[in-house]
């Protein structure tokens, strides 16, 4: 099983990165820590970490703008070879360009039910407001504070006399359970058949006059009542791969990406040099990349009038 790359950032403790650093040492974890990070060169997760083999890396944030700070960071997380991002007690706010750069797989562990009580003292506002429970959700990073789509929370009661430390206590315990089982499952997700098509899909289909249909057992798609230019496919001739097959330029083409990834790009077979096959089950897959390339394709396809019509479009 190849294991999605995940870093960690954390200003202090730790004590949730520990939870998915400890989880990750199971032999069907879906994912593997590759860097633990934090702004704070004292933070405890950091000596955490390296004892139990982790790469760390610290940098104070202290007069740099935030942009700036988080291009340190950013850098080192591709040093690091990392897929995700899983934000763990870091107390930073994120520059937009980060959280750009990170869209759709950098997750953070949030101390309550959200929507409620986004940011700070979330313990003290749900005892204040008498509510029967109170929790932890564990949600995408978007640019807005404790706003992206919710992937998971558990509920934690509140007991009679809590204070914010006892409920917090408790609610600790919640988020060292949910947060790796969320991030897990979350990973393994970017890895599925039906996810990936439904990726594929949205992409192929924003293309002028592209239909979708079944053809040799995949879906696949091509010019309305015309030539086709892609195919998904999920384990095609017991292969035991997601991949997406794409028509290419020339031979050479092909070649050239074979040559450039092995480990991702390959000739399908049965469908000669004219076609790249592209991997999308190694949970990094380049979604942008992605659509030039069924971009590419469909230019292979599209009929002459069409194409004209496009590059007249595209100058203006």
């Amino acid at each position: 099983m190849t294991k999605a790359k995940v870093a960690v950032l954390i200003s202090g403790r730790g004590s949730n990165m520990a939870a998915l650093l400890y989880a990750a040492k199971a032999a069907d974890c879906p994912y593997e820590i590759v860097l633990v990070a934090a702004n704070d060169s004292e933070a405890a997760g950091l000596t955490l970490a390296a004892a139990e083999g982790i790469a760390t890396f610290a940098h104070s944030h202290k007069g740099l703008k935030r942009a700036e700070f988080d291009a340190i960071i950013d850098a080192r997380l591709r040093e690091a070879g990392a897929h995700y991002v899983a934000l763990a007690g870091y107390m930073r706010l994120l520059s937009p360009e980060f959280v750009a750069n990170w869209e759709g797989r950098m997750l953070n562990i949030h101390p309550s039910l959200l929507p409620k009580y986004k940011g700070l003292n979330t313990h003290a506002q749900a005892i204040a407001a008498g509510d029967s429970h109170a929790g932890c959700s564990v949600h995408i990073v978007t640019a807005e504070l404790d706003d992206g789509p919710v992937l998971g929370q558990t509920p934690v009661a509140i007991l009679p006399g809590d204070s914010e430390d006892s409920l917090a206590a408790r609610i600790l315990i919640a988020e060292h359970q949910l947060y790796s089982r969320t991030l897990a499952d979350f990973v393994t997700r970017e890895r599925s058949p039906d996810y990936l098509l439904a990726k594929v899909r949205e992409r192929a289909l924003a293309l002028p006059q592209v239909d979708e249909v079944t053809s040799h057992g995949m879906p696949c798609f091509g010019i309305l009542k015309g030539k086709k230019f892609a195919y998904v496919s999920h384990n095609h001739h017991g292969d035991g791969v997601v991949a997406l097959l794409v028509k290419t330029t020339a031979a050479e083409e092909q070649a050239m990406l074979i040559e450039s990834d092995p480990a991702r790009y390959y000739r399908p077979a049965y469908f000669g040099d004219g076609w790249v096959g592209i991997r999308l089950d190694l949970g990094d897959t380049d979604w942008d990349q992605i659509a030039e390339r069924l971009h590419a394709g469909w230019r292979q396809v599209a009929p002459r009038k069409l194409l004209g019509l496009m590059d007249i479009a595209e100058e203006f």
